[in-house]
């Protein structure tokens, strides 16, 4: 659909694409808080909370890599909702942006 996207405004597209960025923040915002209760049930389960631990589990141990790096993504995420809501109140009205 990117042939759509040279009939729209900037300001409709941005706004289209900050909304979807929020939308997938909240998703990831809530498969992190599933990953905290996966490794905590898995936490329970072995009563090992010790990452260094030798017995600690695997399962865990790979919730908690998950867990990161969608805590990386949403970071990322937000640097970007700040860049567009950035340059759509320092753009002048009535312009365009190449």
């Amino acid at each position: 659909m990117k042939y759509q996207r040279r009939f729209e405004t900037d300001t409709v597209s941005g706004a289209r694409e900050l909304a979807q960025i929020s939308t997938l923040i909240a998703d990831l915002h809530r498969a992190v808080a599933v990953l905290d209760v996966d490794i905590e049930t898995e936490e329970e389960r072995v009563q090992v909370r010790d990452p260094a631990h030798p017995a600690y589990p695997t399962l865990a141990r790979s919730f908690r890599v998950r867990r990161y790096n969608l805590n990386a993504t949403i970071s990322g995420l937000q640097n970007r909702m700040q860049l567009l809501q950035h340059a759509r109140t320092s753009q002048p009205v009535g312009t365009v942006a190449a």
